[in-house]
């Protein structure tokens, strides 16, 4: 029995977070790692960056007036996929910001990387596998910026039963097919879904990674904003219609639910909805401000009407409302 194959067995299971890791995130045989190498038309997944010119826009207009304001000189991009973004955010910042701005991004996948490398918009670029690292070359003083980042992050799963919730495990069954198995639950992961009433059976999600991730960043931040944008809603209407939760996965442009996310390992992506409740209650510590607006707001100042994948981005019924963009202002250190 090899590594793989031993994890998969663990006797008691592994918790649905350690397994959606693995799946996406081990280094022989995680999406992330191993299978990605593309994103839009040729990848398993579109992101607006492919197809909406405002979305760079809109990003180089927040970053022409976050780098001003803090007087920082480096611009840092979190997940760049395939590098689209950040060369179009690139373009359009003023030539003013960009002789003397300083352009990083932080990609894990060497897959993806490689893909940023061959865009000859990028040739000017520090890459980094860490936002420790970039920061460490900005002297702690950026602005971040990131399209899709935190979905990528593991998450952990529970459902209510009754009174109290229970965890989600996963455990090989002798047929070799992935089982789910809920556990009794005491002691709960720090979230905002915990002031929430839900039915009984409703399934939610805790990104108790994004959590660590931000109390990392608070260390090693010293000064500057940051602005994401994902897909998710605050936690008053995270889950609304949505019984099973928000988990899923995507494999050659296929959205792939029920026991199809437990199939097809390191083959597939897997993601979650954020709750940007959770992000704004988890930074609220060295936040000096915070806001939360939908895409369709961030994006409809810089969309052109008639182009289709503008449209597409600020559709209120679509895109447009199914997306956030959270801003989040440091604290000088």
């Amino acid at each position: 029995m090899n590594q793989h194959e031993e994890f998969l067995a663990a006797e008691d299971g592994v918790s649905f977070a350690d397994f959606m890791a693995y799946a996406l995130h081990d280094p022989l045989r995680g999406y992330y790692a191993r299978r990605i190498s593309d994103v839009g038309v040729r990848g398993d997944f579109t992101t607006s960056a492919e197809i909406s010119p405002a979305l760079a826009k809109a990003v180089a207009a927040w970053a022409a007036r976050e780098l001003r304001e803090t007087k920082c000189r480096d611009l840092i991009e979190l997940g760049p996929g395939s590098g689209a973004l950040a060369a179009a955010v690139w373009k359009e910042l003023p030539w003013s910001l960009r002789w003397r701005t300083r352009l990083h991004l932080v990609e894990s996948s060497a897959g993806l990387r490689e893909r940023q490398r061959a865009r000859n918009e990028l040739r000017h670029v520090q890459w980094h596998e860490t936002v420790e690292a970039a920061l460490a070359a900005c002297g702690g003083r950026a602005c971040l910026y990131s399209n899709e980042f935190f979905d990528a992050f593991p998450v952990r799963v529970f459902r209510r039963q009754g009174q109290s919730w229970s965890e989600l495990f996963m455990k090989k069954s002798e047929q070799g097919i992935m089982r789910e198995a809920f556990r009794e639950v005491v002691d709960l992961p720090d979230s905002t879904l915990w002031s929430i009433s839900f039915a009984e059976g409703q399934r939610v999600e805790v990104a108790d990674a994004v959590r660590l991730w931000l109390e990392n960043l608070q260390r090693v931040w010293q000064a500057g904003s940051m602005v994401a944008i994902d897909y998710g809603d605050l936690v008053e209407s995270l889950y609304y219609r949505r019984l099973r939760g928000t988990v899923r996965g995507y494999l050659a442009q296929q959205r792939i639910e029920g026991e199809g996310v437990y199939q097809n390992i390191g083959r597939q992506d897997l993601t979650a909805d954020v709750n940007f409740s959770d992000l704004m209650h988890w930074s609220h510590g060295f936040a000096a401000r915070q806001k939360c607006e939908t895409q369709r707001e961030f994006l409809l100042p810089h969309a052109d009407s008639s182009h289709r994948g503008d449209v597409y981005a600020v559709d209120p019924l679509g895109a447009g409302s199914a997306f956030r963009v959270w801003h989040l202002g440091k604290k000088e250190s």
